[in-house]
């Protein structure tokens, strides 16, 4: 007899078969001696819609509504549906005695798995494979330690009740608020609290009003003092004229060094990443998008197998990872890591709790590198990017700690107080590895102050010319200015830092709703924040000024449609809390579902009944080519689309893309308009540029971009623009043209 595995990917499929010794190849499956090893393509099987529950929900109506479906029914998804039937194929074989569900080790990797067995009817016994890479070794551990099948049944029950949930009250609220209102309006507990959280950072800025403070600044003995406020110690002060008269008062006088305190200190390497982080950096730095970066942390983790499972929450390491340490810093000891990673490699590790700590690992542990020889050369830029990210990380945290000397001094002229601090590096420890300049791209500057560019030049000297109660001339005096600034705009990486710790960003008070947040991980997972991002982008709910999210008109009216609960982040963290408790066995998913019903139910009641009107104030002269109505001129993630405003229609057409090409005048990124032969670049500074003339240039620059190198562009452009969201919530949304 054989054992059937099903993975979640055919490249993860293919190597669990050659690990596992499967030759025997075909179309949909790999086979040994022992082992079958088949795959879906992400989910096969998903909820259907509500056209399946009964003709009456065909039409979009008020009477309709709810839409509770008892029992629910599971479809095959149409573009999947051959591989749906090789899989099942493979179940019911006479020689297959169980299954091993190899799928990611995840709530929604194990939906992916039982949905398919639960379509087919599978009665075979049930085992689990739970890594989190997909090495050689790991693979081959994984084998090693199977776990029963029943240990993962309230995984199971947990991402079924989070399916059917966001199913009910997703699909009964966009139905409700689209008939209530005639117009393509969505929300989910998910992306209207990220909505309301942007509108939130919109208004503080609007209604930020921007103050001047003052400081002051004094020469002596060839370093500057900063004055110091004796009893709030800040060494700023919104009263000029308060600053003005310390100004007078010290003018002439010398300064007395009441204090000079040297300290040895050290500073720690920041902290493994998780997805959340990565992506925030990933998207500061490089400008990539959260999707952006986890497609591409994906490919290293499945195609070239060089990093761990990308959709993390946590940010240390399991103690059993501890002894394959220096298996991992031999695998990436090449390039530019490996002087930093052999000399690691030579001395024991000393695994301390600043990145290890069983206690704060859910399901996976940090992304950091496998035990997988890396080639370089065979990655793509972007790839390296993200890779060197991670393994930068990686050799940081295992190395030393950056040892440094404080220096403080402290002076004063009559009552007044004047302060000096810098630091010279003993050992520079982790810092090396990122060399000097280097900022953690995780300290944010929320106070609001704009800091002086001159640093104190305190800071490298290994000497002080002076002694501790010396007088010392002052040789100049100037009074520094600046203005409070109003929180920044989000970008996509700093947008998904917010859904992971809302509570920062949106200044609530409630006790409750913190501890709830902080337990719950926020707004969404790792593993859906990236989609619900380009869910918001693509229902034209914000869009893109540069790298700044802003609302749309759409956005802005439809919160102020949306019931108040579907506004809080406080829903989803109570619901991520409660299927958290169905996965470990604590609650009962039946009774968190009657509650749901209960709770979608007063929703509809609330749309029904509500105040409100809807207006589109984007509404243009072109006439949709298919239906003859207006159609809406909206600003897409990618470029500029007319959309059509009949939602039973559904027609769009994309009348501007965004693109990399850069203008011969100002060097900014130019827009392609016009569809043929007709195509040109535009930019903002007026210089415009047919499309063949641009690419006549660039041949003649010698810097390629020819005709395939523009077409294939294009094509990417326009797969971005018509692609959906490939997710079980997104399938179970597929026909409501939102």
């Amino acid at each position: 007899m054989k054992h059937l595995v099903i993975a979640e990917k055919p490249s993860v499929g293919r190597d669990i078969a050659r690990v596992l010794g499967c030759g025997k190849k075909n179309n949909s499956c790999m086979e040994g001696e022992k082992y079958v090893v088949t795959w879906a393509l992400g989910h096969l099987v998903t909820l259907a819609d509500p056209e399946e529950y009964g003709s009456q929900y065909k039409t979009w109506s008020m009477d309709t509504l709810p839409m509770l479906p008892d029992p629910w029914k599971l479809v095959v998804i149409g573009q999947t549906a051959r591989q749906y039937r090789a899989v099942k194929e493979q179940i019911f074989r006479r020689d297959v005695s169980d299954i091993i569900i190899a799928t990611d080790a995840g709530r929604e990797g194990e939906l992916v798995a039982r949905w398919i067995l639960e379509k087919a009817g599978n009665k075979k016994p049930v085992k689990r494979l739970w890594i989190s890479s997909v090495t050689d070794k790991a693979i081959r551990e994984g084998f090693a330690h199977l776990k029963p099948g029943k240990d993962y049944e309230n995984l199971y029950h947990a991402a079924v009740a989070r399916a059917e949930s966001d199913w009910v009250v997703g699909i009964n609220a966009t139905r409700a608020l689209t008939c209530r209102y005639n117009a393509q309006l969505s929300c989910g507990r998910v992306q209207t609290p990220t909505l309301a959280m942007i509108a939130a950072r919109e208004e503080e800025i609007k209604k930020f009003i921007p103050k001047s403070y003052y400081g002051l600044k004094i020469s002596s003995g060839g370093i500057t003092f900063i004055w110091n406020d004796a009893k709030s110690n800040s060494d700023r002060t919104f009263d000029k004229a308060r600053m003005e008269a310390v100004q007078k008062a010290v003018r002439g006088k010398e300064l007395h060094v009441t204090e000079i305190r040297r300290k040895a200190k050290k500073s720690f390497a920041p902290a493994l990443y998780d997805l959340t982080a990565l992506q925030r950096e990933a998207n500061q730095r490089y400008g990539y998008s959260a999707k952006e970066t986890l497609n591409i942390m994906q490919r290293l983790y499945e195609n070239h197998k060089v990093l761990t499972y990308p959709r993390t929450d946590s940010r240390y390491l399991t103690s059993d990872i501890v002894p394959t340490l220096k298996e991992r810093l031999q695998a990436c000891a090449v390039g530019p890591y490996r002087k930093t990673a052999a000399q690691l490699a030579r001395h024991e590790i000393r695994a301390d709790k600043s990145f290890v700590n069983n206690a704060k690992v859910s399901d996976h542990h940090a992304i950091i590198p496998t035990e997988q020889f890396i080639r370089l050369e065979q990655l793509s830029n972007e790839e390296r990017r993200i890779y060197d990210l991670v393994v930068r990380r990686f050799l940081a945290v295992l190395s030393p700690a950056c040892e440094y000397e404080e220096t403080a001094l402290t002076g004063a002229i009559g009552s007044e107080t004047f302060r000096a601090k810098g630091n010279v590096i003993l050992k520079a420890g982790w810092r090396e590895i990122y060399g000097s300049g280097w900022q953690d791209p995780e300290s944010d500057d929320e106070e609001g102050f704009e800091n002086d560019p001159a640093d104190s030049p305190l800071s490298g000297k290994a000497a002080i010319p002076f002694k501790e109660g010396a007088h010392l001339v002052v040789d100049a005096i100037r009074i520094t200015e600046g203005q409070t600034r109003p929180p920044a705009y989000f970008t996509e990486g700093t947008l998904i830092a917010a859904m992971e710790n809302p509570v920062r960003y949106m200044q609530h008070q409630d006790r409750t709703l913190a501890r709830t947040l902080g337990e719950t991980g926020g707004l969404g997972t790792v593993a859906t924040r990236a989609d619900i991002i380009e869910k918001l982008f693509a229902g034209f709910l914000m869009e893109k000024k540069g790298s700044e999210i802003h609302l749309t008109s759409k956005g802005k009216q439809l919160l102020s449609l949306v019931p108040a609960d579907l506004k809080s982040p406080e829903l989803t963290a109570q619901w991520e809390l409660r299927l958290k408790a169905i996965a470990q066995g604590k609650e009962s998913d039946k009774k968190f579902m009657s509650e749901i019903e209960t709770y979608t139910r007063s929703l509809i009641s609330q749309i029904k009944n509500a105040d409100g009107t809807f207006r589109h104030d984007n509404l243009t002269r072109h006439k949709c080519p298919q239906c003859g109505k207006l159609m809406l001129e909206v600003n897409g993630k990618h470029g500029k689309m007319l959309v059509c405003q009949d939602r039973e229609c559904g027609y769009r057409e994309t009348i501007s893309r965004r693109t990399n090409a850069r203008c011969p005048v100002c060097h900014k990124k130019m827009e392609l308009v016009g569809k043929g032969d007709a195509q040109r670049f535009v930019c903002s500074c007026g210089h415009k540029e047919k499309l063949s003339a641009f690419q006549e240039r660039k041949k003649r620059e010698g810097k390629g971009a020819g005709k395939r190198d523009v077409a294939a562009y294009m094509r990417k452009q326009e797969k971005e623009t018509n692609a959906p969201i490939n997710n079980a919530f997104a399938e179970a949304f597929k026909n409501l043209k939102l």
